[in-house]
């Protein structure tokens, strides 16, 4: 960190949030630090974008120090600034595509009203791909985000800018979403956590209802602890969403209470490297194959084992592209030439949306019913499944996207992400956690798969897996 960076004012945000209820912090103590590390970190990693004048920031901070102590919300008086997809009110919402650079929201979506609500101040957007597609955070609109334990290497994605703004500490807490790895890649290339919950349990997104759900919202943190603090405040019933989960979002604060362990009823560990079929990284092996050792000095039972997903692939694929085709023809209704501004992987995508047809689409659902059941079932002996949260360590900015993985070439821009896309068709809890580093220091995340809709049990036990290996503590160079 260079001399004219003060240090964050928090350890952990748990503690932060606790400090700003009570008053023994204020809001505006913490927006002058935050914007002194914005100020001197931002402008090398490029992680949050559309930031609000600093004296703007100060205001809102010391209206909140205005509010009784009493009645101030779990995240009062917090800088936030969510994920470039996330209506915010009074900000752009660009989706890193330039025809929408400009538009300014008039009211916040659902996941940002319950974060204003818990008295989040919101101060801009964290940056993301075009779109959201692809696990490379770059667009024509504010650029590539770097990743901070090598700037010459991409921070993932597409919750990429939220991930960077974790780890170099220029905020506390971020959100993300996912569609095939959007907040577990990250995370696993920056040393944080990002977690995926079951499909209903946040506010549902611009996605379908039913049919072909892939995307849901989540949160992300340094710690698993941090992750929880926000997910109770995302998390709970949406009347909106017919698959909403019922239980409320405090219920999950119970993972802050990790009694994970029982000599006599061990937790049940599935380890697979692969899913039996994928290419993976030498150095992402280790990792997994370290993380099983380390489940089992725990006193875990750990069996090398994987589901039965054959098909998962085609069936993302599929459900992916028809959700694409939704976007392009609202691109096609709304914004005049959009084609001249996509890029070039958007396109193929959304035009193989397009090119879909009826039948392709009832038999990927009929496959993914059967998908689920074959995981349902697997997991009656098991507690969590151990695997790569990404498939290869950080790779160069410069490359869009890998197609070639220890000597198996890769046919599109998705399939280097199969490991987190096969995951998202069975709409299990899942989350990537620090799980090592790369032989040259790069950050290697663990993906945890828990039980359907066990997302505190998930939570527990991915925090007792933390709290054993403690490479969350590692920090990036570049402070």
């Amino acid at each position: 960190m260079s001399d004219n960076t003060p240090a964050p004012l928090w350890d952990d945000a748990l503690t932060l949030c606790r400090d700003l209820q009570r008053g023994t912090v204020s809001a505006v103590e913490l927006m002058r630090n935050v914007y002194a590390r914005i100020n001197a970190l931002n402008p090398r990693v490029n992680a949050l974008v559309n930031l609000l004048d600093e004296t703007e920031a100060l205001a809102l901070a010391a209206t909140a120090d205005r509010v009784p102590v009493g009645e101030r919300g779990p995240l009062h008086g917090l800088p936030m600034a969510p994920k470039d997809a996330v209506a915010v009110r009074g900000f752009p919402t660009t989706w890193g595509f330039k025809p929408f650079a400009e538009r300014i929201e008039t009211q916040d979506s659902a996941l940002a009203a319950r974060m204003r609500k818990a008295g989040a101040i919101f101060i801009g957007h964290s940056n993301m791909p075009e779109f959201g597609l692809g696990s490379n955070t770059f667009n024509a609109v504010f650029g590539a985000t770097l990743n901070p334990y090598d700037p010459t290497k991409t921070a993932g994605g597409s919750s990429g800018g939220a991930a960077v703004a974790l780890a170099t500490d220029m905020l506390p807490l971020a959100d993300g979403s996912d569609m095939g790895g959007s907040l577990r890649n990250p995370a696993s290339f920056c040393n944080v956590v990002g977690l995926r919950p079951s499909i209903g349990r946040t506010p549902l997104s611009r996605s379908f209802a039913w049919y072909g759900r892939l995307v849901t919202a989540g949160p992300m943190a340094k710690t698993v602890a941090d992750t929880s603090l926000l997910f109770s405040v995302l998390a709970g019933p949406d009347p909106a969403d017919p698959l909403t989960l019922p239980e409320p979002g405090e219920h999950f604060l119970d993972a802050l209470v990790p009694a994970i362990h029982d000599a006599d009823n061990p937790v049940k560990v599935a380890v697979s490297e692969d899913l039996g079929l994928l290419p993976i990284d030498p150095a992402v092996r280790k990792v997994i194959q370290d993380a099983a050792a380390k489940f089992a000095d725990l006193g875990a039972t750990v069996d090398y084992a994987h589901p039965n997903l054959e098909g998962a692939m085609d069936v993302f694929q599929t459900q992916r592209a028809a959700g694409l085709r939704t976007l392009g023809r609202n691109l096609d209704a709304t914004v005049a030439n959009w084609r001249d501004h996509a890029k070039d992987t958007a396109l193929w995508n959304i035009d193989k949306g397009f090119a879909l047809t009826a039948d392709e689409l009832l038999s990927s659902e009929i496959k993914r019913s059967r998908i689920y059941a074959h995981i349902a079932e697997f997991f009656e002996n098991y507690d969590v499944l151990v695997l790569p949260a990404a498939q290869v360590p950080p790779f160069g900015i410069e490359q869009e996207w890998i197609d070639n993985i220890d000597g198996h070439g890769l046919e599109t821009y998705i399939d280097w992400m199969a490991v987190c896309c096969m995951i998202t068709v069975t709409s299990l809890p899942t989350l990537s956690v620090p799980g090592g580093f790369s032989p040259d220091g790069l950050p290697i995340g663990v993906q945890l798969v828990g039980k359907p809709r066990g997302d505190l049990q998930l939570l527990k036990i991915a925090h007792w897996f933390e709290q054993s290996t403690q490479f969350y503590t590692q920090r990036p160079h570049i402070i």
